[in-house]
């Protein structure tokens, strides 16, 4: 039985060193090295102190621990499921199921999102970055994230559920073993909670109310689980404001980690501004001092009763502390290297002040190097002005120089321009000569054309005329054969008036007829009597109505007769004016 109290000690006193390990070799391959070689599916509480170990050099250790780490993922999660299947007298065996399950979870969440470091220890700006702008993205980053709480919850169901179901408390070796993990749970646990409530806050500023209700629902499950009086104790320590409360009471807790209080209610996420109110929880780790030998736990069984048995009996060594920690014989090679490594360091001061002196020596020589180097540097300097002053005269006599060549040139090109221009103005006098006697000669020539032309144009005159004249008479001749037909026109317009009344006056006499016709017809009952009297007048009137209509033809013929005249006197109108346009016009292209 004192053996057993050996196994169920606690790893704390190996962890600084593995942890260093991992920074000093910058990755956990060393101690992969080892732990392969663990019988970690044989031994329930080996393999919870290994997963406790695992679970700090992944919080604490060097960032590549984490890429070391996924190689064995395979056998961590087969080393979970073997151990789900196996029931110990410990208890052991749960608790290992549960804590690799973790351990996966976290492997696979901080290798899907490598900003996040393994300790989630990140500022709000990381995690802002981490969920991105899209919204799905944030929406699968917190479902992750309450899959990450959920692992951690059902780890720290399940170790204090075993602790109030037996009679190990936390004081004892026993119960510290089981307890110790819970550290880490406590710091994962604290950070989840605060990146929860800040992703919900920024899913419900972008996403409805209703269609993040699952999610506040988990939120207020994994806070503070409301859980009937007659559910068993799986379900007592289920919630993370339970699992705090009851940790800050443990007596083991109280000198290794200072447990903050979480709000008596979770934070309203339909309200935005309650988000100002949202205090995040700081887990504080304080300092650890060595314990003394006094305030060692007692062992589970009292073993002074029996001094022989515990003495014959041979001590069973524990396989973790043999492998990660230092020999069992009390000597220890590395004192040896402490040793080596202090005498080279009196070795390296005493190199150190050499090449201090020979350094101060060196800087003497450079410094009277300077004041050399700087003497001559003033007299350069003065040599330098004298040849700008130099250069500058050299260059002011090199400009009049120049100035005097230029003017030079500019006489001599000045004269050659003169002599050029007298030439031309000679060239141009001689043309202005012969350019005048030949005006002259065309200037005869044109007084003469111009008498020709006055003669010819005296003559056109005349011609014009007598063809204006004649355009004159021709004008009165058609003027007269104008009127002549508009009074021809006038006479038929009224003899066709007066033909248009006749015919209108018979039209009218027809009607009247026609009205006492219809009046003679209405009356035929009234006048039975005399109808023989009124059949003969009848027949005259139709007589009458026959005649006229007679003399209205005879009168229509005689308007087309008259019509028919005035058409030809028309055409032959229209044909002597044409006879008369034409003669004028033939006058006029013979002048």
């Amino acid at each position: 039985m004192l053996a057993v109290s050996f196994e169920l000690s606690s790893p704390l006193t190996l962890n600084t060193g593995i942890i260093l390990g991992t920074h000093r070799e910058k990755g956990a391959y060393t101690f992969w090295s080892y732990a392969i070689g663990l019988p970690l599916s044989s031994n329930a509480i080996l393999n919870w102190k290994f997963c406790h170990v695992l679970h700090k050099v992944l919080r604490d250790g060097h960032p590549n621990t984490l890429q070391d780490c996924m190689r064995h993922y395979s056998d961590i999660a087969e080393t979970g499921t073997l151990w789900a299947t196996i029931r110990d007298k410990y208890g052991y065996g749960q608790l290992v199921s549960q804590y690799i399950k973790l351990l996966c979870c976290k492997l696979s969440f901080h290798t899907a999102h490598p900003e996040i470091r393994a300790n989630l220890e990140v500022t709000d700006e990381v995690l802002e970055r981490t969920a991105g702008t899209d919204i799905n993205n944030v929406f699968q980053l917190t479902v992750e994230v309450f899959d990450y709480m959920d692992a951690e919850l059902r780890l720290a169901e399940s170790v204090l559920r075993q602790l109030n179901s037996s009679i190990a408390i936390s004081t004892l070796t026993a119960g510290q073993c089981k307890l110790a993990p819970l550290i880490q749970v406590i710091q994962d646990s604290s950070h989840l909670y605060h990146y929860t409530v800040k992703l919900l806050f920024k899913l419900h500023a972008c996403l409805p109310a209703d269609t993040l209700q699952g999610h506040r629902e988990r939120f207020h499950d994994q806070f503070h689980r409301q859980t009937p009086h007659c559910l068993t104790l799986r379900h007592e320590f289920g919630s993370l404001k339970t699992f705090f409360n009851k940790a800050r009471d443990m007596v083991y807790f109280k000198r290794l980690i200072q447990i903050p209080r979480l709000p008596d209610s979770p934070p309203n996420f339909l309200r935005a501004s309650a988000l100002a109110e949202h205090v995040k929880p700081m887990v504080i780790i304080p300092d650890q001092e060595e314990p003394e030998d006094d305030d060692e736990p007692e062992p589970l069984i009292d073993v002074s009763e029996a001094p022989v048995n515990m003495a014959s009996q041979p001590q069973q060594v524990d396989i973790f502390d043999q492998t990660f920690g230092p020999p069992n014989n009390g000597f220890d090679d590395r004192d040896l290297q402490i040793d080596s490594l202090k005498h080279e360091i009196e070795l390296l001061r005493a190199e150190i002040e050499k090449i201090k002196a020979e350094a101060q020596r060196y800087i003497t020589q450079l410094k009277s190097q300077i004041n050399s180097l700087e003497a001559e540097l003033e007299e350069q300097r003065v040599q330098k002005q004298r040849a700008l002053v130099e250069n500058e005269q050299l260059r002011m006599e090199l400009e009049t120089i120049k100035r005097f060549n230029a003017e030079y040139e500019s006489m001599q090109s000045t004269f050659l321009e003169a002599d050029k221009r007298a030439q031309g103005t000679e060239l141009r006098y001689n043309k202005l000569k012969e350019k005048h006697a030949e005006l002259v000669a065309n200037h005869a020539e044109l007084l003469r054309k111009s008498a020709d032309t006055v003669k010819m144009l005296s003559a056109t005159q005349q011609t014009q005329e007598e063809v204006a004249r004649t355009k004159q008479q021709l004008s009165f001749e058609v003027e007269r054969i104008k009127q002549e037909s508009d009074m021809k026109l006038e006479e038929q317009k009224f003899e066709m008036d007066k033909l248009r009344g006749d015919l209108e006056e018979k039209i009218r006499e027809i009607q009247q007829i026609k009205g006492i016709l219809q009046t003679c017809q209405k009356g035929s009952e009234q006048l039975n009597n005399s109808i023989t009297s009124v059949q003969a007048e009848k027949e005259r009137l139709m007589r009458c109505l026959s005649e006229k209509e007679a003399e209205l033809s005879s009168l229509k013929q005689t308007a087309q007769l008259k019509e028919s005249s005035l058409q030809q006197e028309r055409e032959k109108s229209s044909k002597e004016l044409g006879q008369l346009q034409g003669k004028l016009n033939e006058k006029s292209t013979g002048y």
